[in-house]
């Protein structure tokens, strides 16, 4: 029935604004907006919704995640501009916020609504 339809994923944040800016300018995505809503325009023509939500809770789950080439440039770049990487119990993280633990290099942090996002190197 869907099979030739092209689906998308959203999810919500708190603030549009604060929204638009982090995806914008901090992790430098292409980002629309519409309707007070975002579309978050990422590689491989999958574009995202991002929705405002009165009530929202943020995800306690990786919402999104970045493969890049080079963990430790993208992490430093991304404290560069302000970003902060999370540390979860049971995955002992580099001092850098890498988990470097088995599977691949992984590095977690959150957008201004507290959703979970993660940068991992293939």
């Amino acid at each position: 029935m869907f099979g030739t339809t092209k689906a998308f994923s959203g999810f919500s944040v708190n603030d549009i604004d604060a929204a638009r800016a982090f995806y914008s300018e901090t992790l430098g995505l292409k980002v629309s907006e519409e309707n007070g809503m975002l579309t978050l325009h990422i590689a491989g023509d999958r574009d995202i919704l991002v929705y405002p939500k009165g009530d929202h809770t943020p995800a306690t789950f990786t919402i999104l995640n970045f493969p890049v080439d080079d963990i430790d440039r993208t992490v430093d770049e991304l404290v560069r501009r302000g970003v902060r990487f999370e540390r979860y119990d049971g995955l002992e993280a580099d001092e850098k916020g890498i988990f470097r633990g088995g599977g691949p290099l992984i590095a977690w942090f959150k957008d201004p609504a507290g959703n979970v996002l993660s940068v991992l190197q293939e």
